[in-house]
This record gives structure tokens, C-alpha cells and sequence, in this order.
């Protein structure tokens, strides 16, 4: 199933009714007459913002209650490291709310958001954040860099990238290089692949746009003795270098 698939007229249904469960104000009926019929013609960003504005209509312009009523809403977190996207995915329209919203009261977003990514994920959720807030947000990602939970070790690189998937370039990482480059150290070492692919991505997207702050930032891990998780890190960072060069070579 497709990504876009997952948001039709039964989900619809069951979003409802998991909103009007912690929001009792919330005009569940109306909410699903907006809705039902007009998604499926449409690709999965343009399903997310039609789910959006009839939350708008339907629950309110009150972002502060609406987002301490979604702590509510959440649920269990995930017990593996993957699986956002198969059991997470019904957050989405979540994400995209606080991504759209989310400085109308930015602290509260962030302490949301690392609940949420426990979740789903909140890579798309906090870019606009740290776009307007980067110093202190990036600071709370430093701290996020050293967290137990691998979802919120994860978001503390996955949400700094420059070419994030389904996202707009963010150049954050290279105006904030020292606080990027400390998130990015705190984590070369992680044991979870899930958060290694994360910083390997980006280190990826560094080379793109100022390689060598990548190679000086891979010499700085090497000098003190790389651990086998850097080294796979810095191989999965190089992948497109690699690949340059083997071009080059054939030519």
C-alpha cells in the first residue's frame, strides 16, 4: 500500500473518533462530511493539508489546548526502533498540523514533538521550528542527541538534515555548524542502525553542500579512533563520493 493510501473515508472515520475521545468539543460529524469522498484523487501532501484545514474547522483555533489535548491522543510508544510508518503512519495529519503551526507556540511544539516522535516521527514537525528558532532549538537537540530513546536520538539528526526526503532545503546545519557537527558526534557511535543511517544521510547531504566541512568532520572522528558504527557511518556518508570517484575513474 502507498503512503496516500492509508488516508481514505474508513480512516477518516476512526481519526474522529480518536480526536473527539480527548476533544470533546470537537465536531466529529462535520469533520468526516468535509472529508469523505475528496481524497482520493489526491497525492499524500495534499491528502495531509485537506485533513488539516477540516481540523481547523472542526476543532478550533486554539493551538495551546488543541496540542495538550494530542498528548492525549498519542498512545503507546513503539517498542522497536523502526516501525513509524507502518504503526505510526495514522499521526501524520498530527505531524503536519504542528509542522504547519507549530511557532504559534514553538516550546510547547518541541516538548510535543518529542513525544510525538516516540510514535511516528517528528522530522517534518520541528523544521520550521528550528528554522525560526535554530540556536535554541539546536541546543535542545544536542541534549535529544544523548536521550535513551532511539526515536528522539534519531530526530536529533533526522530533523537537521539539509535534504531531508519530502521536505524543504534547510541550511540550519551549516549556519549552526558547531552545534550540528556536536549532534552528529554524539551519535557516531550509536549502536542502533536506525539512528546510524540518520547520520550517515547526513553526512551525505553535508557533501553536497560544503564537503569539505564533511571531510573535516570525519578526520576529527578518525583521529581519535573511529568505532566500527563510525566507521559504517562514515562509508554510508561517503556512498555518493565513492561513487564519483568510481565514475571518474571509468571515463
Amino acid at each position: 500500500m502507498k503512503h496516500k493510501d492509508h488516508y481514505n473515508d474508513a480512516y477518516i472515520v476512526e481519526l474522529s473518533q480518536k480526536i473527539q475521545a480527548v476533544m470533546p468539543e470537537f465536531e466529529a460529524q462535520k469533520f468526516c462530511m468535509m472529508l469523505q469522498g475528496i481524497l482520493e484523487d489526491k497525492e499524500l501532501f495534499a491528502r495531509l493539508d485537506c485533513i488539516v484545514d477540516a481540523m481547523i474547522e472542526t476543532m478550533g483555533s486554539d493551538y495551546e489546548k488543541n496540542i495538550q489535548s494530542f498528548f492525549h491522543l498519542l498512545g503507546e510508544e513503539l517498542v522497536k526502533a523502526e516501525g513509524m510508518f507502518s504503526f505510526g503512519y495514522w499521526l501524520f495529519p498530527v505531524s503536519r498540523y504542528v509542522e504547519r503551526y507549530g511557532n504559534t507556540n514553538w516550546q510547547l511544539s518541541l516538548s510535543f514533538i518529542k513525544e510525538l516522535t516516540k510514535r511516528f516521527t517528528g522530522e517534518y514537525a520541528i523544521r520550521p521550528i528550528l528554522k525560526e528558532h535554530p540556536k535554541e532549538v539546536m541546543d535542545e537537540l544536542i541534549k535529544w542527541s544523548k536521550d535513551s530513546n532511539v526515536h528522539i536520538r534519531r530526530l536529533a539528526s533526522e530533523g537537521v538534515r539539509i535534504h531531508l526526503p519530502w521536505s524543504k532545503k534547510l541550511l540550519v546545519a551549516l549556519d549552526e555548524f558547531e552545534k550540528y557537527a556536536m549532534i552528529l558526534t554524539n551519535l557516531k557511535d550509536d549502536t542502533q542502525k536506525f539512528v546510524q543511517k540518520s547520520v550517515g544521510n547526513n553526512l551525505n547531504d553535508l557533501y553536497k553542500e560544503a564537503p569539505q566541512k564533511a571531510q573535516t568532520l570525519i578526520a576529527q572522528w578518525r583521529q581519535s579512533g573511529a568505532s566500527k558504527a563510525c566507521e559504517w557511518i562514515i562509508k554510508h556518508g561517503e556512498r555518493n563520493q565513492n561513487n564519483d570517484k568510481k565514475a571518474k575513474r571509468e571515463k
